[in-house]
């Protein structure tokens, strides 16, 4: 099992970014995906989801109209499209992946929001 974060860096205040993780070795479509960060010093805090089935999404109150998250059965990605991004939204990003007892994490990806 993989999950493989790609599209991260260094943006200024108000840019745009977009993190896909890429995911192999299990049935994707079945699975909720989920995006979690985690500032240096801080608890690591869910930022969005979306439902294998019908493909509902959850946003944290933080990110709410501003980042969105996506699917793509067919490539086995999921992606988070962060706009207006904030420093505050500087933190390593990690997917993740779940079906039941099933939880696989990503090795995270760091996002620094800075002028």
């Amino acid at each position: 099992v993989q999950l493989v974060e790609s599209g991260g860096g260094l943006v200024q205040p108000g840019g745009s970014l977009t993190l896909s993780c890429a995911a192999s070795g299990f049935t994707f479509s079945t699975y909720d995906m989920t995006w979690h960060r985690q500032a240096p010093g801080k608890e690591r805090e869910l930022v969005a989801a979306i439902s294998s089935a019908r493909c509902v999404t959850n946003y944290a109150d933080s990110v709410k109209g501003r980042f969105t998250i996506s699917r793509d059965n067919t490539k086995n990605t999921v992606y988070l499209q962060m706009n207006s991004l904030k420093p505050e939204d500087t933190a390593v990003y990690y997917c993740n992946a779940q079906r039941g007892l099933r939880n696989y994490w990503g090795q995270g990806i760091q996002v620094t929001v800075s002028s």
